[in-house]
């Protein structure tokens, strides 16, 4: 939710983190940012967590990631 709430806000996040147990904005509006995102107009709750589920994974590697790491790779790939 993080990210794509940032992603519409028009930040950078190639240097955003997320940190663990930190919450921001109300369930609904994560709900909002979900049916948004997943690209299906009506979608299932089971639709719904697997969108969550998979973006969730990849967001997590991407940040553990040394080449996705902004400190390491310095400009060289920006926007990648």
């Amino acid at each position: 939710f993080q990210y794509l709430k940032r992603h519409d806000q028009g930040y950078n996040l190639d240097t955003f983190c997320y940190e663990a147990r930190s919450v921001e904005g109300s369930p609904a509006e994560c709900l909002q940012q979900f049916l948004l995102h997943c690209g299906i107009t009506d979608p299932s709750w089971s639709e719904l967590r697997n969108f969550t589920w998979f973006l969730n994974v990849q967001l997590r590697d991407c940040e553990a990631s040394v080449f996705c790491n902004p400190d390491f790779v310095q400009d060289t790939l920006q926007g990648f």
